[in-house]
C-alpha cells in the first residue's frame, strides 16, 4: 500500500513523496485524510533544525499531528466503519521514514483507539481538535485555575481565551507584542503588555513559548501566583530567584492533551460552546507543501496553515 504524504529529510528540506505503509493489523484502521495542519511550534523547530533531542526524533520523517479524514476500512470489532468522520493525531506506519507525528499524509493506518470520531460538518475547523485539546488540558483538572491573563494571541492563546469565557469564568486580559494580531477577540480584551500596570493576577499563562517574557511575568502575578507554561520552550528557563521568592510564585508545566481531554472538547465544539472559527488564516493544496511550511513559520499573518488532501491520489 502506497500513500502520498510530506517528506522532511532534514532542515528546510521538505517535499511531497509516496510512501510505503504498513499494512493494517487487528484494531487499525486506514483513514484517507483531508486536511492536514501546520504546528508553528513543535514543527517549526524540526523544520529549522531547532529542536533539541526529542524521543522517537529523526529524519527523515512525516510531520503533521492535526489531520482530519474519512475511514475507508475498519477492522471487525474497532467501533468504526468505512465513512466515518476522523480526528487522527498522526501515526507511525510508514516504511522508511519516521512518523514521530505522520498526519501529513493522504493515507495513514492507525490504531483505532488513537481516532476520534468527529462531525463532518466540521470540515478543516476538525483538524484544530488537538490544539483545543491541549488548550482545556492546561486548564482542565483539580488544583487548576482558569488564566486571568494569557500571554500570546495566537492560536493556542485564542483558544484559552475561549475556553476562559465558555467556562463562565471572568474574561482574561490577553497581552499580544505583535499590532497585527490584537483583533479577532470575542468578549476578552487583547492589549500590549507595555501597557499593563496589574501586578496581581492569580493566574498567568504563557502561550507565547519564549523564554524571556517569564521573568517580567513574575512581577505580574500577585502574591501566591501561578505561572503556567503552556508553550514549547527550547532553551532553558532561568529568572531572578528574589522576585519569585518575594511572591512565593508557582511554576506549572502543562503538556499535551489527554484522551478525556478530546472528548471533552468535542463535546464543547459539538455543543456550540466552543468556537473553532477565525483561527484557520490560510490554507493550500498539499501538493503546494513546501511553500505552505514556509509561509506557515515565517508569515505573521498566519496564524495556522492547513493544507487540502482532496483530491490528491
Amino acid at each position: 500500500m502506497q500513500t502520498t504524504a510530506v517528506i522532511l529529510k532534514g532542515p528546510r528540506d521538505l517535499n511531497l513523496d509516496v510512501l510505503e505503509i504498513k499494512p493494517p493489523v487487528s484494531g487499525d484502521l486506514v483513514v484517507r485524510i483531508n486536511y492536514s495542519g501546520i504546528s508553528t511550534g513543535t514543527e517549526k523547530l524540526f523544520w529549522s533544525g531547532a529542536m533539541p533531542p526529542f524521543p522517537g526524533m529523526g529524519y527523515p520523517l512525516v510531520p503533521g499531528y492535526e489531520a482530519s479524514g474519512e475511514v475507508v476500512e475498519a477492522g471487525v470489532g474497532s467501533g468504526f466503519k468505512a465513512g466515518d468522520t476522523v480526528y487522527v493525531p498522526g501515526a507511525n506506519c510508514y516504511e522508511g521514514a519516521f512518523g514521530l507525528f505522520g498526519g501529513a499524509s493522504r493515507l495513514l493506518v492507525t490504531a483505532a483507539d488513537r481516532v476520534t470520531r468527529i462531525d463532518g460538518g466540521l470540515h478543516s475547523t476538525g483538524a484544530l481538535l488537538a490544539l483545543a485539546a491541549t488548550a482545556r488540558h492546561a486548564m482542565a483538572g483539580p488544583g487548576k485555575a482558569v488564566p486571568d491573563l494569557i500571554v500570546g494571541h495566537g492560536v493556542l492563546g485564542r483558544l484559552l481565551a475561549r475556553l476562559t469565557v465558555a467556562s463562565g469564568a471572568p474574561a482574561p486580559t490577553v497581552w499580544e507584542i505583535d499590532p497585527t494580531r490584537r483583533t479577532g477577540a470575542v468578549d476578552y480584551e487583547v492589549i500590549d503588555p507595555a501597557t499593563d500596570t496589574r501586578r496581581d493576577y492569580t493566574s498567568i499563562y504563557d502561550a507565547s513559548g519564549s523564554v524571556p517574557v517569564i521573568s517580567n511575568l513574575i512581577g505580574h502575578i500577585a502574591r501566591g501566583g501561578e505561572i503556567v507554561l503552556a508553550g514549547f520552550y527550547t532553551d532553558p528557563i532561568s529568572f531572578a530567584f528574589p522576585p519569585a521568592f518575594m511572591k512565593e510564585a508557582r511554576f506549572r508545566v502543562s503538556a499535551e492533551w489527554a484522551r478525556d481531554d478530546m472528548i471533552a472538547t468535542r463535546a464543547l465544539v459539538e455543543s456550540g460552546a466552543l468556537c473553532l472559527e477565525g483561527l484557520i488564516t490560510h490554507t493550500a493544496n498539499s501538493t503546494d507543501a513546501p511553500q505552505a511550511y514556509e509561509t506557515a513559520f515565517s508569515d505573521p499573518a498566519c496564524l495556522k496553515m492547513i493544507l487540502n488532501w482532496e483530491g490528491v491520489a
